[in-house]
């Protein structure tokens, strides 16, 4: 059920949240429903903000893209996150941080990154 996940951001205030089951309701925020998000659909430089991933002894190394994020108070990945079949985890980061984390491995795993001036950007597939 995980693998399908989906995140939405509420366009007033900023909210997000990952829905991991859609029973059919609208999710509403502020009034207004919320936007589902599209990873790589964002104006920034796909070599910054893809994830870039390593599997090693049953971990995922994840860098923030190719040439490094920034991380500047202004601009920065807020989250990296992994969904796989049956699990979602997500590290949060703050400016000044290094945009890398390790997970847990999970075969046909997607990694998530959300850069808060360019949106969601993904890495399908991790074998």
């Amino acid at each position: 059920m995980e693998k399908n996940t989906r995140f939405y951001i509420c366009t007033i205030c900023g909210n997000q949240i990952g829905m991991i089951r859609n029973m059919g309701p609208k999710v509403v925020c502020c009034g207004k429903e919320m936007e589902l998000m599209d990873a790589n659909a964002g104006q920034g430089a796909p070599e910054k903000h893809i994830p870039v991933c390593k599997v090693e002894n049953d971990k995922v190394y994840v860098d923030i893209g190719e040439v490094m994020h920034p991380m500047e108070e202004d601009h920065y990945i807020q989250w990296v996150a992994i969904v796989g079949d049956n699990k979602t985890t997500r590290v949060a980061f703050k400016p000044g941080q290094e945009p890398k984390t390790v997970f847990e491995y999970i075969p046909n795993s997607t990694v998530y990154a959300y850069c808060n001036k360019h949106g969601l950007w993904k890495l399908e597939k991790i074998d």
